[in-house]
């Protein structure tokens, strides 16, 4: 593969704390990055840049770790529109259009999946996230769930079984019936195919108790924990995932004095997922409230076809911005190192030797134009383990 230097770079972000401006996205001037064999060799100045076999030219734009996309649900068939029209026309989201996505998921073949799900990780590619969760959660048998997660691992190590989406119309009545399901031959089928295990702990879906048979016996099988949580009303949700030590809670938009505190005071992170309000006009998470307090807080799409569709992480910084009250440097760190730490992972959403190579090279100076201009094509080139994958 060979070396690849990156330079003549305006403003690099670099995610580590204590260099460049010493703020927290570790911000350098002048500076450029130096790759090999897929991972970063170098950052320093540009004019101690050492030598290398192939050049990329920054052309004084920002250059970003590429984004960790923490939170998505990309296995599925059909689309939404109508419901998102009549959401706009004043009906209340309610979570219950999942069933109709479960339905044609079902319908659909291997082929169909595998398109859907290779169209919007390219989607999302050419937006600058080269990191991507996705879970199943559409399929809700045995058969559909395990073939979602092994499509999904065509594309993606971070999958996450969500056979706890809701309880499918067959099991209307019998949610033990169905809980008994997902925790024993459902979890056997899934778990191969996964790293993760998650369930929606919403009135109308799953309660505190089928959350926590169904995680711990996830935990037991070798699976991380997240969490669907406090999105619709207050819950129990956060107190349970932050219990079972979950790697993140998401939605988290209603939250108690003791959910923050909670999370405060715990390594989990809050996944806030901005396209989810803007779809269904419900009230945001107040991100403020949670960084105030030292909550470590990510940020994510939520992409699926009922409730959040967009795979643009640079336009939930700028909703971050707009209506969470993040600065454009919360939002920033957040939509990459706080989606690593969502992830658990350490080699992702910073820029440092050792790290992979994925970054982003923006058509603008510096982060700030993320949010200031919101809707613009900004992402200018894309490198993934090292590799460009796509220019403007």
């Amino acid at each position: 593969m060979g070396s690849l230097l990156v330079d003549d770079i305006g403003e690099l972000v670099t995610n580590v704390a204590g260099t460049g401006d010493g703020g927290p996205l570790g911000l350098r001037r002048d500076a450029a990055v130096l790759i090999e064999d897929g991972r970063i060799a170098w950052v320093g100045p540009a004019r101690y840049a050492p030598a290398a076999d192939r050049r990329v030219d920054a052309q004084g734009g920002a250059v970003l770790p590429g984004f960790v996309d923490s939170h998505a649900h990309l296995v599925f068939a059909g689309d939404r529109a109508a419901e998102f029209a009549a959401r706009m026309a004043g009906e209340p989201y309610t979570g219950g259009g999942i069933r109709t996505t479960v339905g044609a998921t079902r319908a659909a073949s291997d082929g169909q999946l595998r398109a859907t799900v290779r169209r919007l990780v390219g989607e999302a590619m050419r937006q600058g996230t080269t990191t991507i969760e996705t879970k199943s959660g559409y399929g809700l048998t045995v058969a559909d769930e395990a073939r979602s997660l092994r499509i999904a691992a065509e594309v993606t190590a971070e999958t996450t079984f969500l056979g706890a989406h809701v309880v499918p119309a067959e099991y209307a009545g019998r949610p033990d019936d169905y809980v008994g399901l997902v925790c024993g031959p459902m979890l056997a089928a899934a778990a191969p195919y996964a790293r993760w295990v998650d369930v929606f702990c919403e009135r109308g879906a799953f309660d505190a108790d089928h959350a926590r048979a169904i995680l711990t016996v996830g935990q037991a099988a070798g699976l991380g924990v997240r969490l669907h949580a406090n999105q619709l009303g207050p819950g129990p949700g956060v107190q349970l995932g932050v219990e079972l030590g979950a790697a993140s809670v998401d939605h988290c938009t209603h939250l108690s004095d003791a959910d923050v505190d909670a999370l405060a005071g715990s390594p989990t992170v809050a996944t806030l997922l901005p396209g989810a309000e803007f779809s269904t006009r419900s009230p945001y998470p107040d991100a403020r409230r949670l960084l105030d307090a030292g909550v470590t807080v990510a940020l994510a799409t939520d992409c699926n076809p009922g409730s959040s569709y967009t795979s643009s992480m640079p336009f939930c910084v700028a909703l971050a911005v707009r209506e969470m009250r993040m600065t454009p440097a919360e939002a920033v760190w957040a939509a990459t190192a706080g989606g690593a730490r969502a992830l658990r992972r350490d080699d992702v959403g910073v820029l440092r030797p050792g790290a992979r190579a994925d970054l982003i090279v923006l058509d603008a100076p510096s982060h700030l134009h993320l949010a200031y201009r919101p809707g613009v094509p900004l992402i200018r080139q894309v490198l993934h383990n090292g590799v460009p994958q796509c220019r403007s």
